[in-house]
């Protein structure tokens, strides 16, 4: 079974109710009557009804729940919720309603009062779009000190990892992490390989530099953030700094970093920054052909999680499942 496969089974396993900003969107809506059909979730689609239903044509939306924010009933409390939650900001009242009228504020409300266990987004937005009203709503988790990202590869015919499958962090939110913040991206990426991935973590902090082989202060920050790492999780193998072959393969390993409990055997990779994490996930989906699901979020309240604008409506599928997942 292919590891988005479990993760749709355990989603249909304690089904959750995820909101859907984008509901008139064609390809949001074919992942809809996929995630309707096979029981992974229960769907909220935000927008006008009349647009969505037209938008369907052919497919089969019809246990989905639709909802027009500006029609709802609960529009006023919304409103009047993110007044009080914003107004120390300056935001008025009348600027508060003109807000929520928003698909996304309203829906990240929606999660915010429990009405809905999560929210997919991203297929036609900026993913600042997303994150915005999610920080102002929905807030990070109680102890997270950074929302982070992170996605799950699966490379096919691939010896390296959890038989092919690896976890990848951060590639699209945090464009240069700390070394604190380096630190607490391994330790949410190690969480999340152990409860959404069921597999043991075995983190590496990836650098140009292995054991001290090339000095620079981007290593030393690579170093830095292993320390602080160990330090907040000491059951769990992480190691630090590691080039990527002395991170997978085996025989480098035993070269650069011999006695290391990670080297050789990585399966979940931690980028110094963005532009490494980005360029190296797109890397191994475009010419390892591998499936790259995310980018997920990690660190937020409450699962809230972003889409590529390039998406296939399969992607939104897996990203709802997991999203699911998140919230059990």
């Amino acid at each position: 079974m292919s590891i988005i496969q479990s993760i749709i089974e355990k989603a249909k396993s304690d089904k959750k109710k995820i909101v859907l900003p984008e509901g008139a969107e064609p390809r949001t809506l074919k992942a809809a009557e996929i995630v309707l059909k096979e029981g992974i979730a229960d769907l909220v689609l935000l927008g006008n009804e009349d647009e969505i239903k037209s938008a369907a044509k052919d497919l089969d939306i019809s246990k989905a729940e639709i909802i027009d924010p500006v029609k709802s009933e609960m529009f006023d409390r919304y409103a009047n919720y993110f007044y009080e939650l914003r107004k120390s900001k300056g935001i008025t009242l009348e600027k508060a309603r003109e807000t929520i009228k928003d698909n996304i504020y309203f829906g990240c409300m929606m999660v915010k009062d429990g009405y809905a266990d999560g929210l997919v987004s991203g297929a036609i937005h900026a993913t600042a779009d997303l994150l915005r009203p999610a920080f102002q709503i929905i807030k990070t988790a109680p102890g997270a000190k950074i929302v982070s990202s992170f996605f799950i590869m699966e490379v096919p015919n691939c010896e390296y990892g959890e038989n092919g499958v690896f976890l990848f962090a951060d590639c699209a939110v945090n464009p240069s992490p700390n070394a604190e913040e380096l630190a607490s991206i391994a330790v949410q990426s190690a969480n999340t390989a152990k409860n959404l991935l069921g597999f043991e973590p075995k983190v590496a902090m990836l650098s140009f530099s292995t054991k001290g082989s090339a000095s620079h202060e981007l290593v030393d920050k690579v170093r830095k953030a292993t320390e602080i790492a160990k330090d907040l999780m000491p059951d769990v193998a992480i190691d630090g700094e590691l080039q990527l072959d002395a991170a997978l393969v085996k025989e480098v390993a035993e070269l650069k970093a011999p006695g290391s409990k990670v080297a050789g055997c990585a399966n979940v990779l931690i980028f110094p920054d963005l532009q490494a994490g980005n360029i190296g996930y797109k890397l191994v989906q475009r010419l390892a052909k591998a499936n790259a699901i995310g980018p997920i979020t990690q660190g937020m309240g409450a699962p809230v999680n972003d889409l590529s604008r390039g998406c296939s409506y399969r992607d939104i599928v897996d990203v709802i499942a997991t999203t699911a997942v998140q919230a059990q």
